[in-house]
């Protein structure tokens, strides 16, 4: 109530006694003018008679213009330089006016006996102090009230508010450090800016000093006792981005990150304060993206697009990526309901039904269901996404790994063929690459399978081969964070246990691009850099947390699980050797190097049918040469 009754007396300050405030200053201001011009002399009758008659017109004439100028209308707390300019606007059109009123009223009719009007310097001085007193007070009321702020943040500061880095010296620095400022500084005190731009080194930034490179951000964050840091360099490569944002995390301040402009794009975002956010995992193993080709991308326009699998995280992915292509229709077959139908309803709202989302419940291993679907809707395009991935689960399951990622695909894929379906992408794994599991060798044949099925029919058939997914069901980043979120300990395998890692959106572009580049029988595997080592991946997760590895955290080793290997490969030596470029610098196609015949591979899968859990391992073994089910890395 009392924050209401000072707002009423200001708002009645300004629009009432503001304007007999300028009357007073402007005439002020004249009488000032032929005073100092008169060798600050007492002034004539007849100058002292003028002024009083020119009130006449100079008083309504000079609160007509502020009106028109708006300057009764502006907010006093952001007074600044545009309203300064329209007071000097309002005072100059009025002086002007005024003089040619001077010159009718007393240089040619002489006015109240008074032959002369006012002079160019005596006009001039009174204009200058008519800005000085009307616009100082609206600018003059906007640096006191920002010094009462800064005396505010000084009691606050000294209870503890925190004190922020900047990284980047750029546009986006720039905004941060302005509304930190517009907001009081509620939101933390930028104490210092950091950027790599030497020629910016040495300089302020709204006072703020800029006071080196990113590489000194450790020994910065000490001088200034830093509590946040806030990287702002959204135009940044990925590599660099990921560069400093790993220095800033060794320390022990709060970090936050702006999305990159790419992300900006994509989400419609501009850029502010708001849009920084917690530092994910995904920011510390970022690398170059695989961006989508449009012109390959395009084969999407107006199909009917199959995805098995389509609930899961990988399958609802692809599903958001296929949409931006306009598909004319997109079915979701899964078996279970709850995240299909979520992921119906966004799409719905997002696209407007434009392309049609259809959800299909049920499972690849039902030849029943399959067809229902597929003569229902004639899928031009299928995306087999449908799988059991856990591979300490399936080396309890064999049977069931081999009934799901085998029989379930070769199902799919011929329906697909006998209903004409013109491409058919399966997403394998860098686990079917000399697999010690029994799904990594599951999905070896299906690679298997799909390059025999291009040679008997006009679908193009083509497996996707790549690495962990962050995020997706079923991966150890989800137990991580589960694990941390109890307090530990987080569990890792083995210290030297490394994997490729990719997110999903770029999973799920693979697989549409691939779609576009297949010709028939290719594997396309992605150019995954690096692998990160799961202990590394652990200590970043607990970090991000806020907590300290080893010491807040515990980490504990339990050992490699069954079937599980130390490290994955992307591709067999003799694929690597043989792989070709695509269009795309980070997508490179490859095809099955231990091939065996049809009739081989027919007559195993058939082993495979009747296979039990004491016989499926060998009749792994009998189509897959390299699968090793007793090795553990």
């Amino acid at each position: 109530m009392e924050r209401r009754r000072f707002a009423q007396i200001g708002l009645v300050t300004q629009r009432v006694l503001l304007p007999v405030y300028d009357v007073v200053a402007v005439n002020a201001s004249y009488l000032l003018a032929m005073w100092l011009l008169n060798d600050c002399r007492t002034l004539p009758a007849s100058d002292l008679r003028m002024a009083l008659l020119r009130m006449i017109y100079v008083i309504p004439v000079t609160l007509g213009f502020f009106f028109l100028f708006h300057l009764y209308h502006s907010l006093w707390r952001y007074a600044g330089a545009d309203e300064l300019g329209q007071c000097a606007a309002a005072a100059a059109v009025a002086g002007a006016i005024c003089f040619f009123a001077d010159w009718v009223l007393f240089a040619y009719h002489a006015l109240g006996g008074v032959h002369r009007q006012l002079s160019a310097p005596e006009l001039f001085i009174a204009y200058l102090l008519t800005l000085t007193f009307c616009g100082g007070i609206r600018v003059g009321y906007r640096a006191l009230r920002r010094s009462r702020r800064q005396l505010r943040f000084l009691r606050r500061y000294a209870a503890g508010n925190k004190r922020v880095m900047v990284v980047g010296a750029g546009d986006m620095g720039s905004i941060v450090l302005s509304e930190l400022r517009a907001n009081d500084y509620r939101k933390g005190f930028p104490c210092v800016v950091v950027d790599d731009s030497r020629a910016k080194q040495g300089a302020r930034m709204y006072g703020t000093p800029i006071c080196g490179g990113c590489e000194c951000i450790p020994e910065l964050v000490k001088l200034y006792n830093v509590d946040e840091i806030l990287i702002c360099i959204p135009s940044a490569s990925d590599d660099r981005r990921r560069e400093i944002t790993e220095l800033a995390m060794q320390t022990e301040c709060t970090v936050k990150i702006a999305p990159s402009l790419l992300e900006m794009k994509e989400g419609g975002q501009e850029a502010s304060l708001g849009q920084l956010r917690e530092v994910r995992l995904e920011d510390l193993l970022m690398r170059e993206q695989v961006q989508l080709d449009s012109k390959i991308c395009s084969y999407l326009l107006g199909q009917t697009v199959l995805i098995t699998g389509g609930g899961g995280s990988i399958g609802s992915e692809l599903c958001r990526q296929a949409a931006r292509y306009a598909p004319h229709k997109i079915i979701l077959f899964d078996m279970y309901e709850n995240n299909a139908s979520t992921l119906k309803s966004t799409m719905d709202r997002q696209y407007g039904g434009s392309p049609a989302i259809e959800i299909r419940i049920g499972s690849v291993q039902d030849t029943a269901a399959l067809e229902r679907v597929f003569s229902e809707f004639k899928p031009t395009v299928v995306f087999h996404a449908a799988a059991h991935k856990h591979v300490p689960l399936m080396e309890d399951s064999p049977v069931e790994a081999v009934n799901n990622n085998i029989f379930g695909t070769l199902q799919t894929a011929e329906a697909a063929m006998r209903h004409g379906a013109f491409r058919f992408v399966l997403l394998s794994t860098d686990k079917a690459v000399n697999p010690t599991s029994v799904m990594g060798a599951s999905k070896r044949v299906t690679e298997l399978i799909m390059r025999h099925m291009t040679a008997r029919g006009e679908t193009r058939f083509a497996a996707v081969r790549f690495g962990n997914v962050l995020g997706s069901d079923g991966s150890v980043i989800p137990l991580f964070r589960e694990q941390i979120k109890g307090g530990g300990p987080v569990t890792v395998t083995h210290p030297e246990i490394t994997r490729y890692f990719m997110s999903i959106p770029e999973a799920a572009q693979l697989v549409v691009q691939a779609g576009g580049l297949a010709k028939g029988g290719e594997i396309f595997v992605l150019d995954m850099g690096e692998p990160v080592k799961i202990l590394t991946l652990a200590e970043q997760m607990i970090r991000l947390s806020g907590r300290k590895p080893h010491t807040d955290i515990e980490i504990r080793f339990t050992g490699l699980r069954p079937g599980e290997k130390l490290f994955e490969e992307l591709a067999l030596e003799e694929e690597i050797t043989a792989r070709q470029a695509t269009a795309n610098n980070k997508i490179f196609i490859t095809f099955p190097q231990q091939l065996i015949d049809e009739n081989e591979l027919l007559e195993g899968l058939e082993r495979l049918r009747r296979t039990t859990a004491a016989s499926v391992r060998g009749d792994l073994q009998a189509l897959v040469g390299n699968y090793s089910a007793s090795a553990s890395g």
